[in-house]
């Protein structure tokens, strides 16, 4: 949901750049090399170096605390929040034209959605991408049993499908008709949301919580 939410405000509102699917911003940088119409070069760098400095912080956290499954998805969603507060406050505190509103916007969010993709490959949860569905979609049609597959976690695939799908669909109608804030409001909610449960789990004693 955040992952449509985010890329929803990067798209829609800071020059068609995403900040959570770097296979689109590879594409879009591409076709600003090209000199197409309404696509950046400096934009487009910018979310993929943000992305991978919040990807590398998310390894190094990984590194140190990875051995505690629970404990390591909460300090990477109390960092996420932190993120996304900040880029909250750039949204109501600067000019929606002034490029530093967009450039700021921009490197907060990638550095956030690095992050929290980091995490989930840590935490290796079978047929769960938080941001590419490329595989995930390969797989509801390659390993069904039409496939002549195993038809492995079908209901995840197609909950982590639709839940992107109405992320991007809400944020660009709150985008539309409310702003950038309202949409960066939602994102902060289910992310303390998040926040409040992996709280509860980062002490928790559970087989699933030992990392590998």
């Amino acid at each position: 949901m955040v992952t449509g939410l985010v890329d929803a405000v990067s798209y829609l509102t800071l020059g068609q750049v995403f900040v959570a699917n770097m296979t689109g911003n590879v594409v879009f940088l591409g076709f600003a090399v090209a000199n197409a119409a309404n696509f950046s070069v400096p934009a487009s760098l910018t979310a993929i170096a943000a992305f991978l400095l919040g990807a590398l912080a998310g390894g190094r956290l990984a590194a140190r605390i990875g051995n505690h499954r629970g404990q390591h998805l909460a300090i990477a969603t109390y960092i996420q929040i932190a993120l996304v507060c900040v880029a909250l406050a750039v949204s109501v505190g600067l000019d929606p034209k002034d490029e530093v509103f967009s450039y700021a916007l921009i490197v907060l969010l990638a550095l956030a959605m690095g992050l929290q993709n980091a995490t989930a490959r840590r935490l290796g949860v079978p047929d769960l991408t938080t941001t590419v569905l490329t595989l995930t979609l390969t797989g509801i049609a390659a390993d069904s049993s039409l496939a002549g597959g195993k038809n492995s976690h079908p209901a995840r695939r197609l909950v982590a499908t639709i839940t992107m799908f109405l992320g991007a669909t809400i944020g660009a109608l709150l985008i539309f008709h409310v702003g950038v804030s309202a949409v960066l409001v939602l994102t902060l909610a289910l992310l303390v949301i998040n926040g409040f449960v992996t709280y509860r789990v980062s002490s928790s004693s559970e087989p699933w919580t030992a990392g590998t």
